[in-house]
């Protein structure tokens, strides 16, 4: 039975529980906005549980997965990576505008649990990227993210450790920090326990404590085509490396996965932060899915729509029809995000409320029967409660 968070605690989180910049954004505002440090340790006291990092990449996304969460009385994130949200975006919900749609949703739809906001894979990928971090990551914390990850991944470990050097102090005391070692989908193998010690190790020994570390474990971006998934041993060998410094886990690419395997990352890793992206698009879209959320496909290899879910037939064939005009395929289908925010918008009252229902459905199971984040809410805001403030400092400080 999922607990409900009482009136009264939650008036007192909204008073002292949401960091400065959505106190300065949203000052009339009931959505209870919080860091990302916040997130990571709720659930690092629940045990054994982590939480989906929605990836918002249109509004049916961000209204499902916080009816999901409200359901379960659980903390979640939103959150919008460089590729979709940045200066070349390909989706509406961008870096600058993620804090005001959830806010937004929030209050429409009186959600009450925690929610943080997450400016993920923040790709550094050379000095140009570092020279316009300085003046663009300070503009993201302006525009209501309360959650940054740094992914220099692409580079060495040398020249990784060195960008987080040199960009970690742009993200605020009070903000929630992940950092990334081994690309996804790299050439260079998974991720090793002795290059995530060096990058702990050495932002550590410069009294910067991140959340959260991605690994390259096994698993990948976008739609699932390979067998090998997430490599659950291999992770919990790093994370028992770095026990020491009290960092999580953050688990990119949980397409391909089935339920099992994710189980076991929340159960037997120190993971409280799951990405979950393409599955939510698709979902809202009305594209059949499996237990995972991998899309299914046809004997041609077209995705299959389901007829009573998602948008309207008519719609969908304008989609694969744009897709196939511009050379869509498979993955790629996340470019129809931007040129069809407008003509899903425009659909009818009934036809929003499945897609976003769809995804509520989707995320909601997840967060209960797979992730274990039911009732995680409460233990935010009693959080918050006892900290007597929006900055509950780092984990490596709670001795």
């Amino acid at each position: 039975m999922l607990r409900t968070i009482s009136e009264t605690a939650f008036e007192h989180a909204l008073t002292i529980g949401r960091p400065p910049n959505i106190e300065r954004l949203f000052p009339h505002s009931r959505a209870l906005i919080v860091s990302g440090k916040v997130i990571d340790q709720a659930l690092r006291a629940k045990g054994k549980a982590m939480t989906m990092a929605a990836n918002g990449r249109n509004l049916f996304v961000i209204q499902g997965v916080l009816a999901a969460a409200e359901r379960a009385n659980a903390v979640v994130i939103l959150e919008i990576a460089k590729s979709e949200g940045g200066e070349k975006a390909y989706c509406d919900t961008s870096f600058w505008n993620l804090a005001r749609k959830v806010d937004y949703v929030c209050n429409a739809m009186k959600i009450r649990v925690p929610v943080a906001i997450h400016a993920d894979h923040y790709a550094i990928k050379g000095d140009d990227d570092i020279e316009r971090a300085r003046t663009e990551i300070p503009s993201l914390f302006d525009a209501g993210v309360t959650s940054l990850a740094i992914d220099a991944s692409h580079l060495s470990d040398e020249a990784n450790l060195a960008a987080n050097l040199e960009l970690a102090p742009l993200i605020p005391s009070w903000a929630g920090y992940e950092t990334e070692v081994g690309e996804i989908k790299g050439k260079e193998g998974l991720s090793t326990p002795e290059e995530a010690l060096y990058l702990i190790k050495g932002l550590v020994d410069q009294d910067l404590y991140p959340d959260w570390i991605a690994l390259n474990n096994g698993t990948t971006h976008g739609i699932e085509t390979g067998s090998q998934g997430i490599q659950v041993d291999l992770t919990a060998q790093i994370h028992d490396v770095l026990a020491p410094y009290k960092i999580s886990g953050a688990q990119h690419g949980t397409s391909g996965n089935n339920s099992e395997r994710l189980k076991a990352i929340a159960a037997t890793t120190r993971t409280t932060k799951a990405n979950v992206a393409t599955a939510l698009q698709m979902i809202s879209w009305g594209v059949k899915v499996n237990d995972y959320g991998n899309a299914q496909l046809d004997a041609a290899g077209n995705f299959i729509k389901d007829a009573h879910k998602g948008v309207p037939a008519e719609v969908w064939e304008e989609m694969v029809a744009y897709a196939d005009q511009h050379g869509f395929k498979g993955g790629d289908f996340k470019k129809l995000n931007k040129p069809f925010e407008n003509r899903l918008l425009g659909l009818a009252r009934d036809v929003r409320e499945r897609m976003a229902k769809g995804v509520e459905e989707f995320a909601y199971d997840l967060l209960t029967r797979v992730f274990n984040a039911q009732d995680s809410a409460d233990l935010a805001i009693e959080m918050l409660m006892e900290a007597g403030t929006y900055d509950l400092g780092t984990k490596m400080a709670q001795e």
